[in-house]
This record gives structure tokens, C-alpha cells and sequence, in this order.
């Protein structure tokens, strides 16, 4: 599932070729996004969403060096789910720069309090931020990356249509969404492999 140079565009194809990546990607995107409350996302990447960032990091840094290509390849891939998790970005957003600075003071932790479950199984707690530490004692990041490691139980089970519930459990912020909605339900069992 990894990106190689060879799955790049070069920078004169993506010239060509962005506006209608562009506009693939933000449709897949749509299915991919999981609202956690009013100020709460996760965002599953997946080969598709990370191309794109690589993408759009090489045109506007004008990277055409193998070294530095593949250096951005090495700092993205990470990110692609392997099969048996999924990978998202989480986000808190306040567009109010008073109310974010309060918000992040009070919810210092929740990256490690967000959650996935597959009925019938316990829930999957992230993982965050494997490649640097995000949070402070004080406050929180606003992004942080996660991944939802499954085992072959619950991976076999969502594949067989068990439903599958999303949540965090933050003294802060407790959310529990339900069953996810089809779309992105489908999205996220195409990351995963039997």
C-alpha cells in the first residue's frame, strides 16, 4: 500500500494533471471525514489522501530531486493504513483563537482518548502522534495522527458488516457517534485487508 516515486506524478505531469486529482481527491475526501461534535474531526487518510499531500508538498516546495522526493515519501507513508488499521488525522477546531487557546488547556490528553470499536469487541484506543510528541502538561495540539491498530478478529468482523462506532472519552469532550453512516463505513473497509 506504500507510495513509491514511480506512483508520483512528475512536477510538469501534476501541473497538468492537479486540477482533476484535485477534485478526485476532495470527492474521496467526502467519505472519509468523521465529525466528533461541533469542533471535533477525524480524517481517515488512506494511499489516495496521502499521494495528494505528497503531491501538493513537492509543487510547492519545487521538489524534483530523488533524495528530496523520496525523503517526503519516507515522512508521509507512515501515514497509509497496513491492512489491519486505520490511520486518520484529528482535528480540534475553534475559529475563535480565545476559545481554542481555553479548549486545548482543558482537553490536554484527548489524542489518547479518542476511539474506534467494532461491536461485539472492545474499543480501539489511538495511537497518537508516533513520529513526535504533540501535547504539553498545559495544553494539547490542535492536529494530532492516529492510527487504530485492529486485531484479525476485529478486522474479520468489519469486513463481514459488523458495525462499526467511533467516540471520545475525555472528561472534556464525551462523544459517542452510533453506527457510522455507509459511506464511511465502505471507505474504511477498503483500507483493510482479510
Amino acid at each position: 500500500m506504500m507510495l513509491h516515486r514511480e506512483d508520483l506524478f512528475t512536477l510538469e505531469q501534476y501541473h497538468t494533471e492537479r486540477p482533476a486529482f484535485k477534485q478526485k481527491v476532495l470527492q474521496h475526501k467526502v467519505h472519509r471525514q468523521l465529525a466528533l461534535g461541533p469542533n471535533a474531526t477525524l480524517y481517515f487518510e488512506d494511499r489516495t489522501t496521502i499521494q495528494y499531500q505528497i503531491q501538493e508538498m513537492l509543487r510547492v516546495e519545487r521538489i524534483f530531486e530523488a533524495e528530496a522526493i523520496q525523503e517526503e515519501l519516507d515522512a508521509y507513508n507512515p501515514l497509509i493504513p497496513d491492512g489491519n488499521n486505520w490511520k486518520a488525522t484529528f482535528m480540534l477546531e475553534y475559529d475563535d483563537i480565545d476559545e481554542r487557546r481555553i479548549a486545548l488547556e482543558k482537553l490536554v490528553g484527548i489524542e489518547d482518548q479518542v476511539w474506534m470499536q467494532i461491536s461485539g469487541h472492545e474499543r480501539v484506543y489511538a495511537i497518537a502522534d508516533e513520529d513526535l510528541e504533540r501535547s504539553r502538561e498545559s495544553k494539547t495540539s490542535a492536529v494530532h495522527f492516529m492510527r487504530f491498530q485492529l486485531d484479525a478478529a476485529m478486522v474479520a468482523n468489519a469486513l463481514g458488516g459488523t458495525p462499526i462506532s467511533a467516540g471520545v472519552s475525555h472528561p472534556e469532550m464525551t462523544i459517542e457517534t452510533g453506527t457510522l453512516g455507509s459511506e464511511l463505513s465502505a471507505s474504511l473497509l477498503a483500507d483493510l485487508e482479510a
